[in-house]
């Protein structure tokens, strides 16, 4: 797989934030040549979104993202997914690729990002949020109500912002029996995808753990998870 070929293709494409008809025939022909796994075509959408990630959030920049996603993970003319393995993926830690991936899908988000998730203190992730909420997308976050007040949480950050928080009541107090953490890390985007995995929103996560994330866009588990956040949003 020519990497170098690609990154200089997606380079040249986003300059002027538009994918012509002729660079999508042209990506379409360098993907039949050189990609023959999954995770060539998840290699090939990691470049795309590190192309798209250096420059500041824009319409443009999205719509030039979409483009080429459409590219690299085609719908079925019935507008179904193709199949898993075309838009499905997992990513590991230690390293970058989690944390990358979650600023990713921010960064490509449009419309709903409604956010489930332990805690969070990456201010990469942080920044990507409030880069999203900024842009109009609506964010909506249910985190743990004790993990909230550690050194470093950011969630107190996101509530100025003006993003709605909510956290969990899992207390003796609110409910005899119980007293555990809202543990989910999960994310649904656009009503279109989810991030889901043990991958804490920390520096620690990617820096120090084995972790990991996937991220999905099978109509099935996202239906799940948005049912769930919804649930929980509705309980608490």
């Amino acid at each position: 797989m020519n990497t170098d070929e690609l990154n200089q293709f997606l380079a040249r494409a986003f300059a002027d934030r538009k994918l012509s008809g002729g660079e999508r025939a042209a990506l379409a022909d360098w993907l039949s040549a050189n990609v023959r796994t999954d995770q060539h075509r998840g290699l090939a959408r990691h470049f795309a979104f590190e192309t798209a990630r250096g420059a500041p959030p824009s319409a443009d920049v999205i719509d030039w993202l979409e483009a080429v996603m459409k590219v690299l993970a085609p719908l079925a003319q019935t507008g179904t997914v193709a199949g898993p393995t075309a838009v499905d993926e997992v990513l590991f830690a230690p390293g970058e690729a989690c944390r990358q991936r979650i600023v990713a899908r921010f960064a490509a988000c449009r419309r709903t990002a409604d956010v489930c998730v332990f805690t969070v203190t990456d201010d990469r992730i942080t920044k990507a949020i409030l880069d999203a909420h900024g842009r109009g997308v609506r964010v909506r976050l249910i985190t743990d109500n004790e993990k909230q007040h550690d050194a470093g949480s950011d969630v107190a950050r996101l509530r100025a912002s003006g993003i709605a928080v909510k956290v969990d009541d899992m207390t003796e107090a609110a409910e005899p029996g119980t007293n555990g953490h809202m543990h989910h890390k999960f994310a649904v985007f656009d009503g279109a995808r989810v991030l889901n995995g043990s991958y804490n929103w920390t520096r620690g996560a990617g820096e120090l753990n084995y972790e990991n994330v996937v991220d999905s866009a099978d109509p099935a588990l996202v239906r799940a998870f948005a049912t769930e956040f919804e649930r929980l949003w509705a309980r608490f």
